[in-house]
């Protein structure tokens, strides 16, 4: 197990779908923990322990997968918590356009005083991870409501997530809602900003850490 002195700190990134988490987490060089492999599988309908809330559905009766009751916060969490102090764990990976987990892999975030965990869902868990001491910032990207629209469908379509009928609907109800959307996640902990400020304060916290680890300063975390 890695020493508290030497463990890492996670950087949430959240925003509304298709407002640029992923590729600004892949620019940092940091390692990355993609939150979405954490999605709740379509017919599940209990986890192991007992038994689990419906999934959220949508008045068409289709699955709501932009509410947090369809990802398994927990999980996600413990993921986290292990990154921090063991610098590995096994995470699951998720396949949207069957909306199924199809196996597992490693993540091993090696010697990096920081990683990153990106998903629309990770303001939820701010305060959680605030709370086991393994927070060094919580950001919320934001953006042009059509010019993330247009991203997403593209994205969306170009890797086959769901049916075109199917994302262009999502996509439409997500863009009359963005504004919403990152209000709740500013309230959540995270702090809104364009991409720029995010990778400048992604740079200073990785530079806080390594300070840390050396001894040349504290091992604090920013309050977002």
């Amino acid at each position: 197990m890695t020493s508290p002195h030497r463990s890492a700190r996670v950087v949430l990134l959240t925003g509304p779908s298709g407002s640029g988490k992923s590729s600004l987490a892949s620019r940092t060089g940091f390692p990355v923990l993609q939150l979405d492999d954490f999605y709740r599988e379509a017919h599940e309908e209990t986890f192991p322990g007992g038994p689990r809330a419906p999934m959220p559905l949508l008045p068409d009766g289709a699955i709501d997968w932009d509410s947090p009751q369809s990802w398994d916060a927990d999980a996600a969490v413990a993921a986290i918590t292990a990154l921090s102090c063991d610098a590995v764990t096994d995470v699951p990976v998720y396949d949207i356009a069957t909306s199924s987990r199809t196996g597992t892999a490693r993540l091993d975030i090696g010697g990096a005083p920081v990683f990153i965990a990106e998903g629309v869902f990770a303001a939820d868990i701010a305060e959680r991870c605030r709370e086991l001491g393994v927070l060094a910032d919580a950001l919320c990207l934001r953006g042009r409501p059509f010019t993330t629209f247009r991203r997403r469908l593209v994205r969306d379509l170009r890797e086959g997530r769901k049916s075109a009928a199917v994302l262009v609907r999502r996509g439409w109800r997500l863009m009359r809602a963005e504004r919403e959307i990152v209000a709740r996640q500013t309230a959540l902990g995270a702090h809104p900003c364009g991409k720029e400020e995010a990778f400048a304060r992604i740079t200073s916290a990785a530079e806080r850490r390594t300070a840390a680890r050396s001894g040349r300063g504290p091992a604090r975390t920013v309050s977002a």
